[in-house]
């Protein structure tokens, strides 16, 4: 799909040429080239304050149709944020006037104080990625072909790293979008047995060994709360094992956990009708792992990484979780179950649990878990709960990286307390409204033990209801991008 070049000419054939252009300073040398030659229509649009994308066709005084002018704003405010967005929006703006071709003048977005040239190859790339895609509908189709861009050619005179940089980008991207697809597929076409179809897939993909553990397996293991929660649908649960190995020498095992509730209705303590068509979403915790290896699996740092994925619906028949029951998890430990919404912290029990028996040094562990972290953070900030302030600093270095904010909360004593507040179990699954998320996820804590262990609370950032520069409504695709950087970060820099 790229294509790397050392200096553009009028004469170069696309359908659009993209330039960046700064409200303040002078143009870009090659872009004040293709300003002459327009008679000064750039100049023209810089004197407006142009933001997002503008399209200036050339009539023919380039080789290309058209070119797309992004407004990268003052100098001194431009971030990495900044050019993800406006790249995603080129994408967007290609596919309105149906681009095949396109050429970027990667000098154009270079602030030599912030972003060197390679970076902005890698933005480029996880932005056009993030762009491309559209949400899958259902639809009665008509004849129109939909057409996306096919080819991309990176103009610049340094560009020795350009192709891998934009190449690791675009990865990075479409790992997400593998993420976003999951969230977005209705519950009726992705049960736990499709998602685990799609997770022996991506093994098979990328050569990852895989387990699928059945309901018969782990009621031999004891994996009693991920069976209970299943127990009131007729499809039957999954426990996902992936495992990249790619540095066999290495005692290191990170180990990924991710919330695989492929509908969840809250069982017995029913959710209100409202939105509720939206918890097809209810497994963007699993999403996020699988596209998170879908970019290991591509781009195949040396460190070792475990997935795991338990998967069921909730919902509420004869046989259902009922609020006052006792259960016990594979770890041993029983819980009294006193909210039936709660059950994502069941599921997870049980699978933080089990990635620790397969080994995993390293714990990360990511739910839509609570309703209450969008009162604490919104949707635009995943919350972190942990045992490891150095793993949690990993985490946060990598979400830096890639643009997903995380914010820590507190794990002090008294909310561990709450747990323990049941008179016939070790736990209480849902202690009360206060501090809701923090002792959600110190419940799945108290699983990983002594494991350093991060939980990501992304029932805030897994789901957008409106659209935005990155995406379209629906599924996110948030923490994709962040677990594999951690991974590669892992090899970048190893921990003695």
């Amino acid at each position: 799909m790229f294509t790397i070049s050392s200096t553009f000419d009028s004469n170069n054939k696309h359908d659009a040429v993209v330039v960046g252009v700064f409200s303040n300073g002078t143009f870009h040398p090659e872009v004040d080239k293709i300003n002459d030659l327009l008679k000064g229509q750039l100049t023209k649009l810089k004197k407006t304050k142009l933001k997002d994308v503008e399209k200036v066709y050339t009539i023919g005084q380039l080789n290309s149709e058209m070119v797309f002018v992004v407004g990268l704003g003052e100098k001194t405010e431009f971030s990495t944020e900044t050019l993800r967005e406006k790249m995603a929006l080129v994408a967007k703006q290609a596919r309105i006037d149906k681009v095949i071709n396109l050429g970027v003048l990667v000098e154009s977005f270079v602030v030599r104080e912030s972003i060197e040239a390679s970076d902005v190859a890698v933005l480029i790339g996880e932005g056009l990625a993030l762009g491309m895609y559209e949400v899958e509908d259902y639809k009665e189709k008509t004849n129109e072909v939909d057409v996306s861009v096919e080819n991309v050619t990176l103009y610049g005179e340094n560009n020795e790293t350009f192709e891998e940089a934009v190449n690791v980008g675009y990865t990075y991207g479409m790992g997400t979008n593998r993420a976003r697809k999951l969230v977005n597929t209705p519950g009726n076409l992705l049960t736990p047995a499709d998602l685990a179809e799609e997770a022996v897939e991506l093994a098979k993909e990328h050569g990852f060994e895989y387990e699928i553990l059945e309901k018969e397996e782990m009621e031999k293991l004891g994996m009693g709360a991920l069976l209970a929660v299943a127990a009131g649908s007729d499809q039957p649960p999954k426990m996902i094992v992936l495992k990249y190995s790619g540095n066999k020498q290495a005692d290191e095992l990170i180990g990924f956990v991710g919330k695989g509730l492929t509908f969840d209705s809250g069982g017995i303590s029913i959710k209100p009708r409202e939105n509720m068509h939206e918890m097809k979403m209810d497994m963007g915790g699993a999403a996020a792992v699988l596209g998170a290896m879908d970019i290991i699996g591509q781009l195949k740092p040396k460190v070792n990484v475990l997935a795991v994925i338990p998967s069921s619906e909730n919902l509420l028949n004869g046989s259902a979780l009922k609020p006052g029951d006792v259960i016990r998890s594979l770890s041993g430990k029983t819980i009294e179950v006193r909210n039936t919404d709660a059950e994502g912290r069941l599921i997870l029990a049980d699978g933080v649990t089990y990635a620790k028996q397969l080994g995993s040094t390293s714990l990360v562990d990511v739910a839509t878990l609570t309703g209450a972290v969008l009162i604490a953070l919104g949707n635009c900030t995943t919350g972190a709960v942990t045992n490891n302030e150095d793993l949690l600093g990993d985490i946060l270095e990598a979400s830096v990286e890639t643009g997903e904010w995380i914010w820590s909360l507190p794990n002090f004593a008294p909310y561990k307390q709450m747990l323990r507040t049941s008179d016939v179990a070790d736990l209480n699954n849902a202690p009360g409204r206060l501090a809701g998320s923090i002792t959600a996820g110190l419940f799945i804590g108290e699983f990983a033990e002594k494991t350093p262990w991060v939980h990501l609370d992304i029932a805030g950032t897994a789901w957008q209801s409106k659209a935005s520069n990155l995406g379209p409504l629906g599924g996110t695709g948030v923490m994709a991008r962040t677990l594999a950087q951690l991974a590669i970060n892992k090899e970048l820099v190893p921990k003695e």
